[in-house]
């Protein structure tokens, strides 16, 4: 036979409907549908950015210095290649404002101030409106200013009241709702304020030293080669750092990109989950034909021919489930497009995205095959002798041919390979693969010690007498049933939610729990040396205070390692992204550990020379000897790494990855930090103390900085939580599948259990009882697994400690519990309401 006469067959086959296919097609289409809808999700954002990227940046191009303003003649040249020029400066202050009543009210503000150029793209809205130059115009002989709305209500303030910044007192002019570049800002401890640049004058907040950004965003003439414009800037603006249009908002783009193909990652649990209903729908469609394999057979089909004709058939419904899971997922997020857009700080262009819905596709169609082969390739242990014998002895449980194996195993490296290439994250794909292949193996093995444990019970004297318990888990023990898929569908569902639990809770813990007990009350920032004394008799004085520390404080970017580019070196590692802190100090700071090399002397006066923290000179691979450039305010400093130094940023405290020997900074100006350790009550009166002495100096409450780290977190875990109760969700459907499946099974268990006198109640218990022992044995499985991973994730990724949540893990046992309960119960009335003989006479 060929090709076409499998094509005849399995096309007459197909005419007897999906019967037996729902729980397939539901199974595929959702893993299809939710990695469909992530991939649109992110990719719309992508075009979001590109389409947008000018205007989100503020510009064509934008040039970043750090601590400095551009000299007269970089500002020359900057003006002379673009059309228009505006200049922002960056940093954080306190706003005070003084009540009616003579309460003053405190709030950390990120202060931005603008020239009369700003924005060139895009607009600013105000509430009231009015244009930008009349809300910074003021009123009363004050400057105006304008802030988020958070801010507003934070200090109780209403429109026209006055606040101070410095020492500077500015109007409250507006409201500031949004401003076309605010994606580009990155991370923020305090909300926006907004006032005009030459305003600050006076103010003390911007001296030498102190710590702020200037950005200059330009607008380019047409066809301004923009990668010959950034290889100028660099070498002609020493320490600038360039971004332009094609990624006006490169650590949101980077965070999407992350986000969304980890969630892709989530989605594939998904169809994992999901592949387990698509198997074994297709064992017991399978199951089902054997009598049409046999006859076929009897007729001179071969097994290629058997083989062909039922894989067109579930080729054909597997195009069927893509496509249904492909125009969900496409969908999905014009529904929630509104909410999507709601929640982004940038511009997310909904359509539909070939690309997403491609790589969804791949990964359902790879799903598929991995999932169905191995119940195809059984077709070929079916006999035409079967005919002759009972049809229910199906075609057993026999392994398929070694080229079956070898073909699945192909798969299954080529659908793990797939995902690692297009979703960027090798190492966690490979981890999350292992993962869930390791969860099969233990839910299986899972499966096999439940009948164990269960035909056991049933054989026990202590349930003599306990009828439904008895035939509960002889059920469950039994060969055949539905044991295996239960708890290898619903325990894979609950392993990964049980994951996202403890890695959400360990996140939590870490925060709320572990940093309060060590850390500082406040981060004090940009006090100026002759400051620094009387700051610190003050904090002394003061019996709330339990601890000062301090350090020289200055801002560098390491360009160079030994002579090349620090890029080419240590590739993206985070120490060379952007600025980093640098301290100096003459002799060993206390409580420090070197562990490798050795301190300068206190006199030292030669060469630079710098200590490097240990473990981010181990993941560079830096050496003893090594050197490293660091631009600092414009200046190149090239120092050579004497030691290695233990630095513990889990304490919240004072960490510097580089310190340099005094001399080496020489002349630079700078400022100086200080943590502040103190009784909570204190606090308050503190800040108000510190801020009314000292107006240039910021202080940044801790736990503040906490709760914001907390929310974003709390973002992040939402989505991943999504996603995973989208794999519970396509457990469930797996879970229903089985428990429909077994319905006839389960009818003609009733009918014998009635005709030798068990009551409805009893049968109704057992079956009960059963569905309660699968969930159990799942949700254990799961609290396990779930367990396991999220201490890998706890230890390995985020580099904190793992401490097991039990609630959650109660939850998942509940939940295990009554989904299968639940389901048994729903697909339990048919049998019961069985008449007895009319099942019995049909097996006759």
């Amino acid at each position: 036979m060929t090709l076409p006469v499998a094509a005849r067959i399995a096309r007459r086959e197909l005419r007897g409907g999906l019967d037996g296919f729902r729980v397939f097609l539901a199974c595929l289409a959702l893993g299809v549908a939710a990695i469909a809808a992530v991939g649109t999700v992110r990719d719309s954002i992508r075009a979001g950015l590109d389409r947008e990227g000018a205007t989100i940046l503020g510009g064509d191009a934008e040039i970043e210095l750090t601590y400095r303003f551009a000299e007269p003649d970089e500002r020359a040249w900057i003006e002379g290649r673009a059309r228009a020029v505006s200049e922002i400066v960056d940093f954080r202050s306190m706003a005070v404002f003084a009540s009616e009543d003579g309460d003053e009210e405190r709030s950390l503000t990120q202060v931005k101030g603008v020239d009369e150029a700003y924005p060139l793209l895009g607009a600013v809205d105000l509430s009231p409106e009015m244009p930008l130059d009349t809300a910074f115009a003021g009123q009363g002989g004050r400057p105006g200013a304008v802030m988020d709305p958070v801010l507003v209500a934070r200090l109780g303030m209403e429109v026209g009241d006055t606040l101070r910044l410095g020492e500077t007192e500015f109007v409250l002019m507006a409201e500031l709702l949004s401003e076309p570049d605010r994606a580009t800002a990155g991370f923020a401890l305090g909300p926006r304020t907004m006032v005009r640049t030459e305003a600050l004058d006076g103010s003390g907040l911007i001296q030498p030293g102190t710590l702020f950004e200037t950005e200059y965003k330009l607008l380019l003439p047409e066809g301004t080669d923009l990668d010959e414009m950034r290889a100028a800037t660099d070498a002609e603006i020493t320490g600038a750092r360039w971004s332009d249009r094609r990624n006006g908002a490169p650590g949101i783009a980077e965070f999407v990109d992350r986000l969304g193909a980890f969630l892709v990652l989530v989605g594939l649990a998904g169809l994992a989950v999901g592949g387990v209903g698509v198997s074994a729908a297709v064992t017991a469609y399978l199951d089902g034909k054997t009598g049409v394999i046999a006859t076929l057979k009897t007729l001179g089909a071969d097994r290629r021919t058997i083989f062909q004709t039922y894989f067109l058939q579930i080729g054909a419904l597997t195009l069927l489930g893509l496509a249904i899971g492909l125009v969900l997922g496409a969908l999905t997020p014009f529904v929630f497009g509104p909410l999507i857009e709601a929640q982004l700080p940038v511009p997310a262009e909904i359509g539909i995205r070939p690309v997403a819905l491609a790589e969804a596709a791949l990964y359902g169609a790879l799903a598929a095959l991995v999932f169905t082969i191995w119940p195809l390739a059984r077709t070929e242990r079916v006999r035409a002798a079967t005919l002759f014998r009972d049809g229910a002895a199906g075609a057993g449980y026999s392994l398929p041919r070694p080229l079956w194996l070898a073909v699945t195993g192909g798969l299954v490296l080529m659908l793990v390979g797939v995902a690692a290439w297009l979703s960027g994250l090798v190492t966690l794909t490979l981890w999350s693969a292992a993962g869930v292949l390791a969860a099969f193996v233990v839910l299986v093995g899972a499966a096999y010690l439940a009948r164990w444990v269960a035909r056991r019970l049933s054989r026990a004297r202590a349930l003599r007498g306990k009828s439904a318990l008895r035939l509960a888990m002889g059920a469950v023990g039994g060969p055949g049933g539905e044991t295996a898929s239960v708890v290898l569908s619903l325990g894979l569902g609950l392993t990964v939610l049980a994951a996202v639990g403890q890695i959400d809770a360990n996140l939590r813990g870490a925060i709320a729990r572990d940093l309060p007990q060590v850390a500082p009350s406040f981060f004090m920032l940009d006090i100026q040396p002759d400051q620094l004394d009387d700051f610190r008799a003050r904090l002394d004085a003061n019996e709330a205070v339990e601890t000062v520390e301090s350090a020289p404080m200055l801002r560098g970017i390491i360009t160079g390692i030994n002579g090349r580019p620090a890029a080419e070196v240590g590739g993206d590692h985070w120490t060379l992204q952007g600025d980093r802190g640098v301290t100096y100090a003459a002799t060993l700071p206390e409580g420090t550990t070197i562990t490798a090399g050795s301190w300068w002397s206190e006199d030292y006066t030669g060469a630079p020379q710098v200590s490097f923290a240990a473990e981010e000179a181990e993941e560079l691979g830096l050496s003893l000897g090594d050197t490293l450039t660091v631009n600092i305010l414009g200046r190149d400093i090239t120092a050579e790494i004497t030691s290695f130094r233990e630095v513990d940023f889990s304490t919240a405290g004072i960490g510097f990855i580089m310190a340099m020997n005094p001399s080496a900074l020489a002349g630079a100006p700078h400022t100086h930090i200080a943590t502040v350790y103190a009784d909570e009550d204190a606090e308050a009166s503190i800040l108000r103390e510190i801020s009314n002495a000292y107006p240039n100096v910021t202080a940044i409450r801790v736990r503040d900085a906490i709760d914001r780290v907390s929310e974003i977190l709390a973002g992040i875990a939402a989505a991943i939580t999504y996603g995973a109760l989208a794999t519970l969700v396509t457990g469930g459907v797996v879970l229903i599948g089985a428990a429909a499946a077994g319905v006839r099974a389960r009818t003609f268990e009733a009918a014998v259990l009635k005709t030798l006198g068990a009551s409805r109640g009893t049968i109704l218990k057992s079956f009960a009882l059963r569905s309660a022992f699968l969930g159990l044995a799942a949700a254990v499985v799961a609290i396990a697994a779930g367990a396991l991973a999220g201490w890998a994730v706890t230890t390995f990724v985020m580099d904190t400690d793992f401490v097991f949540e039990p609630v959650s893990a109660l939850l998942i046992v509940l939940g295990g519990v009554l989904a299968t309960l639940l389901a048994g119960l729903f697909f339990a009335w048919a049998p019961l309401s069985a008449r007895p003989a009319g099942i019995l006479r049909a097996r006759e």
